[in-house]
């Protein structure tokens, strides 16, 4: 984890600690929750996302050592919200100096939305992500600066939530997010008196999906629960069957579970920090 810059509050007597409120529902064990049926084996795997670009990606690996066949269809579709409809949220972007992201797609939008409001941002300014992956991606769009870009180890909102409290009181947040998203991380700052506010700069819509019938694939992995929302769009009375599901976060894996279906895999868990590891340790574990 990057540390933050050290300030002038450190030399000041300390205070009692505040209390930190998660106003979400308590922490799920997910590795209980993982389905307890029997590992049959794997040949075809449905990624409910875009083909990877270029010849290297680690999917591609996992179909050369495993001998799987991956069939990429993206679930949603993304749609920026058009810079004259940003400008009646009456935010003026260089208000605030920590902007949050949790996503490749926030950062796209937020740089467009930047771009065709004709905004440059400070360069004091500082970015807050998820994970590395994507930290690095600011790269795209503006000079990466480590004592500006904060990101945890372990890709979750737990690390996330930590980086922010470490910041509350010196830093206006903006949080950049879709239209219909739900997310723990607004809620979390609301609860402990953050000043911030949700900047809605894309939506996401399910595409048609009547094309795909999940049920000729050994695995399907979604990555969104708006990729959940999409599915059932399509198939209101779909049913698991046999397929097997895996999924990445705990806001998709609680999508999953809620709508009463079983989880085969999971990332980021124990040691699976990503979705390829989790499925290639579900490969290795099939074989034991």
């Amino acid at each position: 984890m990057i540390s933050p810059e050290k300030s002038t509050a450190s030399f000041l007597p300390k205070a009692s600690k505040p209390q930190i409120i998660i106003p979400h529902r308590p922490e799920r064990n997910y590795a209980e929750l993982i389905s307890k049926d029997p590992k049959v084996k794997i040949k075809n795997v449905l990624v409910a996302q875009p083909q990877p670009e270029g010849p290297r990606s680690p999917y591609y690996d996992q179909e050369i050592r495993h001998k799987l066949k991956f069939t990429f269809v993206p679930f949603v579709k993304v749609e920026g919200v058009p810079g004259k409809d940003f400008r009646k949220q009456r935010i003026t972007l260089n208000d605030y100096s920590g902007i949050i992201f949790t996503s490749r797609n926030s950062i796209d939008h937020f740089f467009r939305i930047c771009e065709e409001l004709r905004v440059k941002m400070s360069q004091e300014t500082k970015y807050f992500c998820t994970s590395e992956a994507i930290a690095l991606y600011l790269q795209k769009y503006t000079q990466y600066r480590k004592r500006k870009v904060f990101f945890g180890d372990m890709n979750n909102n737990k690390e996330l939530r930590t980086l922010l409290i470490k910041h509350k009181d010196a830093t206006r947040f903006l949080y950049i997010c879709a239209e219909t998203k739900k997310d723990e991380i607004p809620a979390f700052m609301q609860a402990n008196g953050f000043n911030y506010i949700e900047g809605v700069m894309y939506r996401t819509q399910p595409v048609d999906l009547h094309s795909v019938d999940p049920h000729k694939y050994d695995m399907m992995i979604l990555f969104s629960p708006t990729g959940i929302h999409s599915l059932f769009h399509n198939y209101p009375k779909f049913e698991q069957g046999k397929l097997k599901i895996g999924a990445y976060g705990k806001t998709t894996a609680d999508a999953v579970l809620d709508k009463g279906l079983k989880l085969h895999m999971m990332a980021p868990l124990g040691q699976a920090t990503t979705i390829v590891v989790a499925l290639d340790n579900y490969i290795r574990d099939m074989g034991k």
